[in-house]
């Protein structure tokens, strides 16, 4: 079914929606009330098989909310969106029907002051209550950071909300700082013995309120931020960025700059899924095999440090294009040396998967079933394991990936040696892809001026860990009014305690690495 066709059935079930739709982009906006935002989200999501993409809040003289939803191909987005008075905060929640938008709302509760009725659970979620307590709202108009961070005291009273209480539970805690996690998180696993009953992942020790800081600034200072709020995923996260630009300021980014996005992105998803193969080796007391991938890693970066200037790819992607250009043969040496590191990975990949020691730590362990996945909205390798194949490459392609053949490795298990698994194949894929691009680099230029434009535009890339969307809206000056990022690891960290549970608790290591999450993308 094509997207006029949905928009159509949307017309005729509710009849005082007013729907705009941008044909070239296939993107479409349904207005409605209130009243009309959760039973019309519930049928394009379960009847019209739309994937949730996120939850965007703006306050602009009245709350406007944007419910995104993503289809395949000629199916396009659709953004439903309400509005309404400032002086009401209340909204009915979404995610009774798609489970995919509880920490939506929740965030949105935490830093809007937002009320969504029916929500089984709201509050101490960014802000936490031991620390931030009630009515913050730091992303409201006006707030005054400065004097909200001054009154931030430790509550020495609170205490974790559990769910297992019967005779002999009891609360492990993990974290927030522990050996071999380098960034901060805490865990609390609840049992009655050596199982995990139920695993509550609590973040945002590191928030940065990144999307506050963003307003009033430049696109180049906003473009800084975008690019290192989760620097190991640089460029995905400064190519969405300037790719909402662009759409706003109607730029037409030429056709090598294209397609060398994509081998750079390709680049970055080949080097952060061999860093996610290290940690599963390492999580699993392989620490020969965790070496030598992590050798691999390093010529990795060795590799994008020499060809682009910083081994993480700062600076390379910018509104209009790429920041400098680079001859064919830089490239295709390039692509000689990814060659060499693939096939050293799959000779590793041989001696793991015959080793029966290390099969079983990770089969048949930290299971997410494929409805699973889709009803809480996973991306990336994490869905990919478990049969739900949301390949924004494919469902929406953009740069160039639609002049491109490769395929999205899925597996059916929803194991962690099923995420694995599809991490080795994607490494191989991004090497076609990059192979593809460079035999497919037309000449000309990779830049083009464009004049700052007032506007708002929602962009997404497949970043290695999953979807990313970023959401710009600017003044005629050019100054950023409200940033909106939505990350692949917000989004599976969701979903992480549904393959925690239910699994003892020397596995939990083990599904956390296969999980490949980032603390500092999802805190933002």
């Amino acid at each position: 079914m094509k997207l006029q066709e949905t928009l159509r059935q949307v017309q005729a079930l509710w009849p005082e929606v007013e729907i705009n739709m941008d044909a070239p982009s296939m993107t479409a906006e349904i207005r409605c009330k209130p009243k009309e935002v959760a039973p019309l989200c519930d049928w394009l999501f379960h009847q019209q098989n739309y994937h949730f993409g996120g939850l965007v809040v703006e306050e602009n003289g009245r709350w406007e909310l944007y419910y995104l939803f993503v289809g395949e191909g000629e199916r396009g987005r659709i953004q439903v969106r309400t509005s309404a008075p400032l002086e009401e905060r209340r909204f009915e929640s979404v995610s009774v029907r798609i489970h995919a938008a509880d920490w939506h709302e929740r965030e949105a509760e935490d830093l809007f002051g937002l009320i969504f009725e029916g929500h089984p659970r709201l509050g101490d979620f960014i802000l936490h209550d031991d620390v931030w307590g009630e009515g913050v709202e730091p992303m409201r108009k006006g707030s005054d950071l400065k004097k909200i961070l001054s009154k931030r005291r430790p509550r020495e009273e609170w205490r974790p909300i559990r769910i297992v209480d019967v005779p002999g539970a009891f609360v492990m805690p993990i974290g927030p700082v522990f050996s071999g996690v380098a960034e901060s998180v805490h865990f609390q696993l609840e049992t009655i013995g050596e199982e995990v009953l139920r695993a509550f992942p609590r973040l945002f020790f590191k928030y940065r309120g990144v999307e506050k800081m963003a307003e009033g600034r430049s696109a180049d200072d906003a473009l800084l931020l975008a690019e290192r709020f989760a620097g190991a995923t640089a460029f995905s996260h400064a190519l969405a960025f300037s790719m909402a630009l662009e759409q706003i300021r109607k730029v037409e980014v030429p056709e090598r700059a294209l397609v060398l996005r994509c081998f750079f992105a390709e680049l970055e998803r080949l080097r952060s899924h061999l860093g996610t193969i290290e940690d599963i080796c390492n999580s699993t007391g392989l620490a020969v095999a965790a070496s030598q991938v992590g050798i691999l890693e390093e010529e990795a970066l060795r590799l994008t440090g020499s060809l682009a200037g910083h081994r993480y790819l700062f600076g390379l992607a910018i509104p209009g294009g790429l920041s400098r250009d680079f001859d064919n043969e830089t490239l295709r040496e390039a692509v000689s040396r990814a060659k060499g590191i693939v096939r050293h990975l799959e000779e590793i990949e041989r001696l793991l998967i015959n080793t029966s020691s290390f099969l079983d730590r990770i089969e048949e362990v930290g299971i997410v079933r494929k409805d699973q996945a889709r009803e809480y909205g996973l991306v990336g390798p994490v869905a990919r394991g478990s049969g739900y194949c949301n390949d924004l490459r494919k469902l929406q392609p953009y740069a160039a990936y639609r002049a491109f053949e490769f395929r999205t490795p899925c597996e059916e298990e929803g194991d962690g040696y099923a995420r694995l698994r599809v991490l080795f194949a994607e490494v191989r894929e991004s090497l076609r892809l990059m192979e593809q691009a460079l035999s497919e680099l037309p000449d000309g230029p990779v830049f083009v001026e464009s004049e700052p434009a007032a506007g708002v535009a929602l962009a997404g890339v497949e970043t290695p860990r999953g979807t990313t969307w970023h959401w710009v809206r600017v003044d005629e000056e050019g100054k950023i009014q409200r940033y909106r990022l939505i990350t692949p690891s917000f989004i599976n960290w969701h979903g992480f305690h549904l393959a925690a549970e239910n699994f003892a608790f020397q596995d939990f290591p083990i599904i956390l690495a296969t999980f490949g999450l980032s603390v500092a993308e999802n805190d933002r």
